[in-house]
């Protein structure tokens, strides 16, 4: 995969990976924190008997509030301000009449945008007291997560994130789901590199995967999003298109930041300015 460095994206060759200058490292911040913010006030929402619809209203509501557009309404024909994913749904969950139950986990992701600029992250949420194995996968996530995170350097790969996280989420008899992976952003919704979250595994039908071991630069910009299933990794998608699901049924869970290699390591953009990183939240 070519790296190189232009002034619109859009004039990038396929499979191209962007490398920033620093004067746009401003712009994603700015995007980064006001999806963060977006999240850190779902917080006092999320509770039993609220409807997953409620909570996609309120983000749509803080984003047109704050003078930002929704990167997913209208993408692909998606109609909602954010994916919310219950219990056992990996990832893009469609918001709809179906309300809370008390012990029920979720994941939301936002995409927001600002002058051109994509903030993008998830984060999960409890509503009232998960069970004690919920937990554990949630934490875990989290963790892992961040471990990839902090294996980001220049001179470092994209295995290098994706061991991280493979490691330590095995390490806790968890499963890293390897049909969806992170992303390349910035004035793009979605562009190179894909970050895939393990290092390397077999298929079933014995078939060796690895993750590239693409050279990261200062100036790439990604996300970090690790799903982790409590069962298998494999996926099963439904019929609407969108929703997928861990084929057993095992619960499943995410976090997501948008980061950017620097010339000394990473910087995170969609840190919480609260400080409510993960679950449970005051």
């Amino acid at each position: 995969m070519t790296e190189i460095a232009v002034e619109n994206e859009a004039e990038l060759p396929s499979g191209a990976i962007k490398i920033h200058p620093p004067e746009d490292f401003e712009g994603m911040r700015v995007a980064g924190r006001l999806a963060a913010q977006c999240l850190d006030m779902l917080t006092e929402h999320v509770a039993p008997g609220v409807t997953t619809q409620k909570l996609d209203d309120l983000v749509r509501e803080f984003v047109f509030d704050h003078g930002a557009l929704s990167a997913t309404i209208g993408y692909r024909g998606y109609r909602h301000a954010s994916c919310i994913s219950l219990n056992h749904v990996i990832c893009h969950g469609i918001p709809g009449p179906k309300a809370l139950k008390k012990g029920d986990i979720l994941n939301i992701d936002v995409t927001v945008i600002v002058d051109g600029w994509h903030g993008d992250t998830s984060r999960m949420y409890f509503a009232g007291k998960p069970k004690v194995k919920a937990r554990r996968l949630v934490e875990t996530t989290y963790d892992a997560m961040m471990a990839g995170i902090a294996a980001i350097r220049p001179g470092g790969s994209l295995r290098d994130i994706g061991r991280a996280i493979q490691t330590l989420a095995e390490a806790e008899n968890f499963s890293v789901v390897r049909d969806f992976c992170g992303h390349g952003l910035g004035r793009a919704f979605h562009a190179p590199p894909n970050i895939v979250h393990y290092a390397e595994y077999k298929d079933r039908f014995g078939t060796a995967h690895s993750a590239p071991e693409t050279e990261l630069k200062p100036g790439m910009f990604f996300t970090v999003e690790p799903m982790i299933n409590e069962g298998k990794p494999d996926v099963k998608l439904l019929k609407d298109g969108w929703t997928a699901v861990s084929r057993d049924r095992s619960l499943s869970a995410q976090f997501e930041h948008s980061v950017a290699v620097t010339e000394d390591g990473v910087e995170i953009f969609t840190t919480s300015p609260k400080g409510l990183h993960k679950p449970p939240y005051a």
